[in-house]
């Protein structure tokens, strides 16, 4: 399946907040979320809140996490996003119920064209549904949807929407077996 690289429209992108906002947030994340330091979960999604996010309850906020725009960004309850996980959203995310983003892991919403001599920036929104798990070290690419209980194993990559219930290894990562929940 090829990407249609002109459903990817940044002619007016915008960050979303003005550049002071974006310079205090830089400054939050480096001294409180981007540290090896273990500061309790619920002061990092206070200060997630303050900047913007929607903020779910019962949710799991190890150290070492960099979320580029918190404005761009919606928890749902009861997740866990593990250490040194990388959300580059300049593009909404959006991670629903009982979802586990394991260590390393990167969301990735933005990309270039390659088949453009300015390289112009492409974004797409990401989701990832109720039950989602993305194994450490893997990457969900821009405009993904990782449907209901779906799995991304280990160092894999999703460049299309994973189908539910389903466990998707590889890269690209292509769907491997059914996900049988007991």
């Amino acid at each position: 399946m090829k990407t249609d690289l002109s459903s990817f429209d940044n002619t007016n992108f915008s960050h979303g907040k003005s550049f002071t906002v974006r310079i205090l947030w830089i400054l939050m994340s480096r001294i409180f979320f981007e540290t090896a330091l273990p500061y309790p979960s619920a002061f990092k999604l206070t200060l997630l809140k303050l900047f913007g996010s929607k903020i779910g309850r019962n949710i799991v906020l190890k150290p070492s996490v960099k979320i580029k725009h918190p404005w761009l960004l919606s928890l749902g309850d009861n997740s866990w996003i593990g250490e040194q996980v990388w959300i580059d959203n300049l593009a909404q995310v959006t991670i629903k119920e009982n979802v586990c983003i394991s260590q390393g892991a990167m969301l990735l919403t933005g990309n270039h064209n390659y088949k453009s001599s300015s390289f112009d920036l492409m974004t797409g929104e990401i989701v990832l549904e109720e039950g989602v798990w993305i194994g450490a070290k893997s990457v969900v690419c821009p405009g993904i949807t990782c449907a209901s209980h779906s799995i991304l194993t280990v160092g894999s990559i999703a460049t299309k929407n994973l189908e539910p219930y389903s466990i998707y290894q590889g890269n690209p990562a292509l769907k491997i077996k059914s996900r049988e929940i007991k």
